[in-house]
């Protein structure tokens, strides 16, 4: 039952076919096999056992699938962080998981070596060159270690608005079932196929629909490490994508990038957009000047991440995040937990293969999301006369940034570490290019200064760079309720605040 089964056995039907791509590097299925096998034997010799984690640190690069493949393979637990963490997220996301091994590419190396000091992790540097070396000279792994389909696959971490990120526990089932009925039923995925891999391979949509469902099916993915608008025309064309997937930060770059209305995307067959509602009008724009149709879907961590889509066989609604996948149940509820009317907001619940085992660890936060079965998303919807669900407003404060998540609990603690705050709220901020800004209304100590750049500059020397707040202004006090919680939804930017 193990998720690793989806590469052994495509290897042995596609031997000879492309399987990662970055430029003029290409791994067939073969050498991204035989290099799985090897990270195995390595991670085996390091007395890796089944169920125990291990961390991937990496960009978009073909080592990414031989690594995450390899500690499958072994039975282990897949650890993804995102490659701009600082030490002391590293060190969290270590510690938290009790993992024993963390791959973690060259370039990060600072970051990467302080969080695995602190945490006890061994640290395998992934430079190119070197560690085709290391892998070559590890032994084979005899086999893909047996899973039962309820094991933990993959931990990826989540946050809430109230506190520290949580691990969502995948199972194999979970990760298998999703990118199987997402190659099948959504994008009708074949051998022939090229897609994009703009998307993070270390968050969930880039995972299950980029990596994953290329390995299902025997398709290529062609890599880019950081995404550039420009960079993803030229590789459109090149190697004649015909699947684009990301988020729509993504699609809006590209619709603005300087020559792209001489880009060559004939090839695209499909384009597929989540991680945050795709403007209608960006939709339009796109569709019509590149001569493609693009399909919305939705889902989060905690679902693997595919709930919803607008199928490509029946009715696509603008606006729309679909209907529920197959064999996944969706509805909206009010706080009791009972169905709202037709056309009434709710929020949605889901219950399927897809919804996570739980969250690492963590009984108390699993016991707060799961309900009689049925996952709440914290997402609020209506749901439409022929079962289309359209998201109205978020339930938790989370900021969408360029498709990434911002928990403001988390960006909040670090403000509040900075020794002239006395108080401090974030929240997201309109914006067109990115969808959301992190912004920061701030109170100081009685008698204390500091400036914006001050504030700016120590919050973006400990968090990843997507998170620090850009636009922030000074306040006498913050709004607050009769129990002197600070009420967000009142907190608005200033016209004058830029980043």
């Amino acid at each position: 039952m193990s998720l690793a089964q989806l590469l052994t056995d495509t290897a042995a039907k596609f031997a000879g076919r492309p399987a990662l791509k970055l430029d003029d590097a290409v791994l067939d299925y073969a050498m991204l096999n035989e290099a799985a096998t090897r990270v195995a034997g390595l991670l085996q010799e390091k007395g890796v056992a089944p169920g125990d984690r291990v961390g991937i640190m990496l960009p978009n690069v073909p080592y990414f699938g031989a690594v995450y493949y390899g500690i499958l393979r072994t039975g282990g637990v897949v650890v993804p962080m995102n490659v701009l963490l600082k030490g002391r997220e590293v060190a969290f996301y270590l510690s938290d998981s009790g993992a024993k091994v963390l791959f973690a590419w060259h370039g990060f190396a600072e970051a990467a070596t302080t969080g695995a000091q602190e945490a006890g992790a061994e640290l395998i540097s992934v430079e190119p060159g070197k560690f085709e070396q290391l892998v070559a000279e590890a032994p084979r792994a005899a086999a893909d270690e047996p899973r039962a389909g309820d094991d933990t696959a993959v931990i990826l971490y989540t946050s809430g608005t109230t506190g520290t990120p949580k691990g969502a526990e995948l199972t194999h089932d979970n990760l298998r079932e999703n990118c199987t009925v997402t190659a099948s039923t959504l994008i009708d995925l074949t051998e022939e196929d090229v897609i994009l891999g703009a998307l993070p391979l270390f968050h969930s949509f880039g995972q299950t629909c980029g990596l994953n469902v290329a390995i299902a099916r025997g398709a290529c993915l062609t890599l880019i490490p950081r995404f550039d608008p420009v960079k993803a025309l030229e590789i459109i064309a090149r190697d004649r994508v015909t699947v684009l997937e990301g988020v729509p930060t993504m699609y809006h770059a590209m619709l603005n990038a300087p020559g792209h209305d001489s880009a060559d995307t004939s090839s695209l067959r499909v384009c597929v957009t989540g991680g945050s509602a795709m403007p209608g009008e960006v939709m339009r724009t796109f569709e019509q000047a590149f001569d493609c149709i693009i399909l919305e879907g939705y889902g989060l961590s905690e679902t693997s991440p595919v709930a919803s889509f607008n199928h490509p066989d029946r009715e696509r609604k603008a606006g729309s995040i679909g209907t529920p996948i197959a064999g996944v149940d969706m509805k909206v509820v009010d706080d009791d937990g009972g169905e709202v009317e037709q056309g009434g907001v709710g929020e949605i619940v889901i219950r399927g293969h897809n919804v996570m085992k739980g969250y690492w660890n963590r009984p108390d936060a699993t016991a707060e999301v799961m309900r009689d079965g049925w996952f709440a998303s914290g997402d609020m919807a209506t749901v439409d006369s022929d079962g289309y669900f359209f998201i109205v407003d978020r339930k938790k404060d989370m900021i969408i940034r360029g498709g990434y998540n911002v928990y403001p609990r988390e960006i909040e603690e670090v403000l509040y570490e900075h020794p002239a705050v006395s108080e401090a709220a974030v929240v997201g901020v309109a914006d067109d290019a990115l969808g959301e800004e992190v912004g920061a209304a701030v109170v100081l100590k009685t008698g204390a200064a500091a400036s914006a750049e001050d504030i700016r500059s120590f919050v973006k020397e400990r968090v990843a760079a997507y998170k620090y707040p850009r636009r922030i202004w000074f306040s006498e006090a913050l709004p607050k309720g009769p129990t002197g919680k600070i009420l967000k939804r009142e907190i608005t930017a200033p016209e004058s605040v830029e980043p």
